[in-house]
């Protein structure tokens, strides 16, 4: 039976507690009306940047979390951590180049990537959180909620901080109990 590991549980605290951090800097930011460079732009975006490191690496965590009895489930789990890790991967380099313009200057992030990437990284931890309800792993409010925050951050990014809200509210049975123990499977009913 496959248990979340430590490393799981943390991931799945510190990423929506980033996020809104990101969201509340996001929103002290635009007090003057617009966005950019200063001192909370630079705060928000550090935690904007750790979240999605974090956000990579629980792309990972789930994928190990799956079970994948079948040729055709290890093939889908793969390639939803593929879409995940790679979608992240354009996050952190929009990020990057928020936090660094020279670097944005330098070497930005192709536009195909630019649409492509954050799609990619929503089908990709959605689908491994289907896989883990499929398996009874985790209740079906887990993706709902999830996809819950993706879709209030693009209504509106000062929403940022509501969709933390439900991230966490998506993430918190990865955070507080194992897939597959007793509680969570509880909770799938």
């Amino acid at each position: 039976m496959t248990e979340t590991t430590r490393t799981t549980r943390l991931f799945a605290l510190l990423v929506p507690l980033f996020l809104f951090l990101y969201g509340v800097f996001r929103l002290l930011d635009g007090r003057d009306g617009h966005h950019g460079p200063g001192p909370a732009w630079n705060v928000g975006h550090a935690f904007f940047f750790a979240a999605f490191l974090l956000l990579g690496a629980l792309v990972v965590e789930l994928r190990g979390l799956v079970p994948t009895e079948t040729v055709r489930r290890r093939a889908a789990a793969g390639a939803a951590m593929v879409a995940g890790v790679s979608g992240a991967g354009c996050f952190l380099w929009v990020i990057a180049g928020d936090l660094f313009p020279r670097f944005d200057d330098a070497a930005p992030l192709p536009e195909l990537l630019e649409l492509v990437g954050p799609l990619a990284f929503q089908l990709g931890i959605l689908t491994l959180l289907v896989m883990l309800v499929t398996a009874r792993r985790l209740p079906v409010r887990s993706p709902a909620l999830v996809l819950v925050a993706f879709l209030l951050i693009a209504v509106n990014l000062d929403l940022l901080p509501v969709a933390a809200l439900a991230l966490m509210a998506g993430l918190a049975p990865l955070a507080r109990s194992r897939p597959g123990s007793p509680a969570a499977s509880a909770n799938a009913a």
